[in-house]
This record gives C-alpha cells, sequence and structure tokens, in this order.
C-alpha cells in the first residue's frame, strides 16, 4: 500500500501541537493568539471553529472552521475568502507562509500569504501574495468595537 507522503509531512509539522476543540475554546484560543501577535481581533474573523493548534516552538498555527467562510471587511471595503482550514507560521507583529486565506481584488481571488504590522505602532497591516505584492490597510478596520475605542483613547493621550 502507498503511503500519503503529504500526511507525514502535515504530521510532523503537528507534531509537539497543544489542541484545542470545539467552537467556545477554539474562538477564545484565536483571539488569545491575534492579541499575543499583536493583531487586531477582527483580523481572522472565522466562523463556527471546531479545531484550532499551535506548535509553539516552530509556530505553525492552523484553524479547522466547518465549512469555508466569505467575510466583508466595510473597514477596508474588501471581500476575504477563508478555506475550511487556515494555517500560518506565526511571530510577533507576522504571519507567513499562510494557506487557506484569499481576498477578492476586482474579479479575481488573490491568495494572501502574510501579514504583518509594524513594531509597536499597530496603524497598518500588510499584507502579501506570493508574488510578493503587497496591499495595507488601517489596523481599524479589523478592530473590534472594544479596541477602536481604546485605540482611539491611546492616540489621544499621545498627542
Amino acid at each position: 500500500m502507498a503511503t500519503n507522503n503529504n500526511n507525514t509531512k502535515e504530521d510532523d509539522r503537528r507534531a509537539g501541537a497543544e489542541i484545542v476543540y470545539g467552537a467556545e475554546d477554539c474562538y477564545r484560543h484565536s483571539v488569545e493568539l491575534l492579541q499575543e501577535l499583536g493583531f487586531p481581533k477582527g483580523v481572522l474573523p472565522l466562523k463556527d471553529l471546531e479545531e484550532c493548534g499551535r506548535v509553539r516552538e516552530t509556530g505553525f498555527v492552523w484553524m479547522k472552521q466547518k465549512a469555508p467562510y466569505e467575510h466583508f471587511f466595510e473597514g477596508t471595503n474588501s471581500r476575504v475568502s477563508y478555506s475550511a482550514e487556515v494555517t500560518a507560521y506565526v511571530e510577533k507583529f507576522k504571519m507567513k507562509k499562510m494557506t487557506g486565506v484569499k481576498s477578492k481584488q476586482v474579479f479575481l481571488w488573490v491568495p494572501v500569504t502574510e501579514m504583518s504590522m509594524e513594531d509597536g505602532s499597530g496603524d497598518k497591516i500588510y499584507f502579501k501574495t506570493p508574488m510578493g505584492i503587497g496591499k495595507s490597510f488601517p489596523a481599524t478596520g479589523f478592530m473590534t468595537e472594544e479596541e477602536k475605542k481604546k485605540y482611539s483613547e491611546d492616540k489621544k493621550s499621545d498627542d
């Protein structure tokens, strides 16, 4: 019987992972991850999460949802599609080698393979495609109402 090399690679990437199951625990896990990395909570608005995992040693993370999902970000006027599974390698202010995320640009769905923020400022999020072409959006376009309020209060106190 032939073995599937893809599954072996998949298993290797997930070795030593912390895994959580169920919508509530996965949601909490994903929000904590985004906050730890320095991203707004709304940047990955995944629905009906079933499984989330993280390998701290390598930074590999995955989030599985029941079905693919499209989300329209009013703050950036952009439509984003999320596959049933989204994966990435994470570090502070960065997600790279992302899979399962596409953004609609004019008439085309373009894969998003990286998102990052400048250390500290948190004003813009930069998104990159596999071709290295990027686009930035204000971080406020991905913030929850609570985060927007805190952000504007912090900006006022900086003035």
